[in-house]
């Protein structure tokens, strides 16, 4: 499963042990809740099955760990779950649906990248707004700021 790279190579990545990590410890690793990581499991965000102990408790590899961070990536930035479950069905089908991957990636990225210009134009609002309460703070007539009184009948 050479999908689930979620960091360039060059970033360090903490070993996991042979026989795997409990879920508390891989939602500490993850920044997950474990409740967080059995809804994963239950709604079809995994893209294997979560390896279990013979006790039936369940035991997390490295490639589960970096599945997990990639939905909570596409997660955080705005990604249905319906889209991220669709994404590890076309995961876990393996080859031969890569376009339609790539597709939905590019799609949600648009989408990602539309939020972000808008956040912006918000922010040079913002920014525009500090401005003039700086100015006229600096100016002591910042009483001018206030909302003006409305005559009564006025609309």
């Amino acid at each position: 499963m050479v999908e689930v790279n979620p960091q360039p190579e060059s970033e360090h990545r903490p070993s996991v042990p042979q026989a795997g990590l409990s879920i508390g410890e891989a939602a500490r690793r993850t920044g997950v809740s474990v409740h967080t990581l059995r809804y994963y499991e239950r709604v079809g965000l995994v893209v294997t099955p979560v390896d279990r102990t013979d006790a039936g408790r369940r035991r997390y590899h490295r490639l589960d760990l970096e599945w997990i961070t990639v939905c909570t990536r596409l997660r955080a930035t705005g990604m249905s779950i319906r889209g991220i479950r669709r994404y590890a069905e076309l995961v876990a089908a393996g080859q031969g649906n890569e376009e339609e991957r790539l597709d939905l990636l590019e799609s949600h990225r648009d989408e990602v990248l539309a939020r972000i210009a808008e956040l912006q134009e918000n922010l040079r609002l913002i920014g525009h707004k500090i401005d003039v309460y700086r100015g006229r703070l600096a100016a002591g007539d910042a009483d001018r700021l206030w909302a003006p009184i409305r005559s009564p009948g006025a609309h």
